[in-house]
């Protein structure tokens, strides 16, 4: 097969079909594997068929590192533990990674940027176009702003999601304290419940909303007395994640070990 050899890992989940779709669609791009956790229904089935594409002669894998063997690039939206797993895969096989999973401890993002001093790879939160130029403005705003002015960051996704805030909203937060120039984990404010105490000053605060089958919503709240900035984005297709992880895969290909983001990958 010629072009960019592109596996999926966790390839049955709704992310997983949706980057499926998008290496089908794009020119000089290959699926060359997927791979599913043993056990999973979709184990053994054909990939092409799994993704509402054209019978491709390629079976979803119960082992990830048959996905890694073949890959120039291997695409990864599964859960920590399966990443961090999959950046050693990464490793030991040569293979280009890009990481769209969430919820990952200190230990596991230590973990990941141990694997990127030995091979390219890509991670964000979130990997959409417009959230990370977002990103950009908000942490430019918040350079403006003093702490008169209340930071507080909401965000809403479907109710099957299990991690929060979100990567995305993390993300955010992190480009604010970074304008600010404060430590993010000194201030980071998690959901209220209860007697908590008047807000403390300088805090970033996070609220996550769950419910139907949202994509993504996320707002930035810059609010002092008597006045209110808002930044927002709103995502109707988790396709455009599939497209920026596209995009970020394209980028990696030729890059040397590092760990990297969409910031570098879209020049901002």
């Amino acid at each position: 097969m010629s072009g960019l050899q592109i596996g999926v890992v966790g390839c049955a989940g709704r992310m997983g079909i949706n980057l499926l779709r998008q290496i089908d669609a794009a020119d000089g791009c290959v699926i060359s594997g997927g791979s599913e956790r043993p056990g999973h229904d979709a184990v053994g089935r054909d990939l092409g068929e799994l993704a509402g594409l054209s019978h491709l002669g390629i079976a979803v894998e119960a082992e990830p590192r048959a996905v890694f063997d073949r890959a120039d690039v291997v695409l990864d939206f599964t859960v920590p533990a399966a990443t961090v797993a999959h950046a050693a895969m990464a490793v030991e096989t040569g293979t280009r990674l890009v990481i769209g999973t969430t919820g990952m401890t200190a230990e596991d993002d230590a973990a990941i940027k141990k694997a990127a001093e030995a091979v390219a790879i890509m991670r964000e939160g979130n990997m959409s176009l417009g959230v990370n130029v977002l990103a950009v403005l908000t942490e430019r705003l918040a350079s403006y702003l003093d702490e008169d002015f209340d930071i507080e960051i909401v965000e809403m996704h479907h109710r099957y999601k299990v991690d929060a805030p979100s990567g995305t909203a993390l993300l955010l937060g992190r480009a604010a304290a970074t304008g600010r120039q404060v430590d993010h984990e000194a201030v980071l404010q998690g959901g209220r419940h209860g007697i908590t105490g008047e807000r403390r000053r300088g805090d970033i605060g996070y609220s996550a909303l769950r419910g139907g089958n949202v994509a993504g919503e996320h707002t930035v709240i810059f609010a002092a007395d008597d006045e209110r900035v808002e930044l927002s984005h709103k995502a109707t297709d988790r396709a455009i994640f599939a497209r920026g992880a596209m995009r970020a895969a394209r980028w990696l290909a030729d890059k040397d070990a590092g760990l990297y983001g969409m910031a570098d990958v879209l020049g901002l």
